[in-house]
């Protein structure tokens, strides 16, 4: 199929090319009858304007990036459906590319963004990402950078984030309400703010009340249920999860132990809300939602088009969900 152009339309209907293009975009010096006549023929002949060539022309290519882990987390998914949901409002589009938590693969979609002229970038950064001047500097071809979720510790750059602190606050308070004596803590990659944040909150608490805990990181869902199986020996009474894959691992470490929750073992979880919802009972959790924090970056990334130059930093709200786990 041969796609219609401006000349095509100009062929057929014996006006000239520059006419064609006004009576297209309403221009007020082209006749009425002429715009319904121009406007029928694109109409009939299926005519769509070069997106490209629109975009180089208006230096607007009405599209984001947005950089993640992986599209298979169901917290990323969230995040994603939420930016894509307010991207369509907005009539802009997003183009999704994964890092595999690869800073190299990361580096290549920064390139991406670039070549393709996105608008802005939201980006969730990889374990080994230390130095962030690579996103930094897509400012100097006027590319607005939102990070999320996973951010940079440095103070210069725009953050939004679940409550990190909060979260894990409610998670480590509700544990001291139910006067449990010894929890396992299982944390998700050290070198993340995210982490750092939440494990401070967390033994912060858990030291004022002198409950006996045990930390570990885990580094993916089998990593997590491994090491549930082996502090499963030291027999704590509760387990904590700071992320939904984390809780996944755990819970299947549980069901093999065949330990009954809450009667043999608590567990308490920081997750976006689905995964705890597939367990009887379900688990409670403090909410860390996606489709918020999406919304809340799709907010600042507008924001910063509109002219804004202060620096944001802003978190979404976190909130205790009761189920029947602890």
């Amino acid at each position: 199929m041969i796609n219609t152009t401006l000349k095509k339309l100009s062929e057929v209907s014996g006006l000239s090319i520059s006419t064609i293009s006004r009576a297209l975009k309403n221009h007020p010096d082209i006749s009425e009858k002429t715009k319904l006549l121009v406007t029928e023929l694109a109409s009939t002949l299926d005519y769509e304007p070069n997106i490209n060539a629109v975009h180089l022309r208006t230096k607007n290519s009405r599209l984001f990036g947005v950089i993640v882990p992986s599209i298979s987390n169901f917290f990323y998914d969230s995040v994603i459906a939420s930016l894509e949901e307010e991207g369509r409002k907005n009539n802009y589009s997003l183009m999704i590319l994964q890092s595999g938590d690869d800073p190299e693969i990361e580096a290549a979609n920064i390139k991406l963004c670039r070549q393709n002229r996105v608008n802005g970038l939201f980006a969730c950064i990889t374990p080994e990402t230390k130095d962030i001047e690579p996103f930094l500097k897509l400012k100097e071809v006027d590319v607005s950078v939102i990070f999320f979720d996973r951010v940079p510790e440095r103070s210069d750059c725009h953050k939004v984030c679940v409550a990190d602190i909060d979260s894990a606050s409610m998670a480590a308070n509700l544990i001291v309400e139910k006067q449990k004596k010894k929890v396992l803590a299982l944390f998700g990659n050290s070198n993340f703010l995210i982490t750092k944040k939440r494990f401070n909150a967390f033994t912060e608490i858990m030291n004022q009340h002198s409950i006996a805990y045990i930390t570990a990181y885990s580094s993916s869902e089998i990593h997590a249920e491994e090491l549930t199986n082996e502090c499963l020996t030291l027999k704590p009474d509760t387990i904590f999860c700071m992320t939904d894959e984390i809780l996944t691992g755990v819970m299947r470490a549980i069901q093999k132990k065949q330990l009954k929750i809450p009667d043999d073992i608590a567990v308490i979880a920081i997750s976006n809300g689905f995964i705890p919802t597939l367990y009887y009972p379900q688990i409670t959790y403090i909410e860390t939602s996606g489709k918020k924090l999406g919304k809340l970056a799709f907010q600042s990334m507008m924001a910063t088009l509109s002219g804004s130059t202060f620096i944001q930093d802003r978190t979404i709200e976190s909130i205790l969900v009761k189920g029947g786990s602890i």
